[in-house]
């Protein structure tokens, strides 16, 4: 069975941030498109592919601008903007389990075929020599 791998490094800036607009949009964020001069030039006041937050009444929002995908704002209450953190959160744990170190079971494999592991000045010595 095969499968298809994306690592993030493979993807483009631009497929990058389409994706995190999906899950922005996913999370509650409402995408408002900069039609007007004004609302363009606003846009590019703020900082390009970040949150910044504003006080509006009790509320907080988290707004997302992007200047360079969707020439548009994404909007956000608390809720949403704690969606999308938490979706941030299980992405980076995947990525780092995805990337951690996994146990090899295979019964053809002879781990004796490559020598000794450990080191010959005793255990715990990280160098190179016979067995490393």
């Amino acid at each position: 069975m095969g499968a298809l791998v994306v690592l993030p490094g493979c993807q483009s800036a631009k497929q990058a941030v389409a994706a995190k607009e999906d899950h922005l949009a996913a999370a509650g964020f409402l995408d408002k498109p900069a039609t007007t001069a004004a609302q363009k030039a606003m846009l590019a006041r703020l900082p390009a592919h970040h949150f910044v937050s504003r006080v509006k009444g009790k509320d907080v929002y988290y707004v997302y601008a992007d200047p360079v995908v969707c020439d548009c704002l994404y909007v956000g209450n608390q809720a949403a903007y704690d969606r999308y953190q938490q979706y941030a959160q299980t992405k980076a744990l995947l990525n780092e389990q995805a990337t951690t170190a996994q146990t090899y079971e295979d019964a053809q494999w002879n781990w004796n075929e490559w020598g000794a592991w450990d080191s010959p000045w005793g255990p715990g010595f990280v160098g190179y020599g016979p067995g490393w």
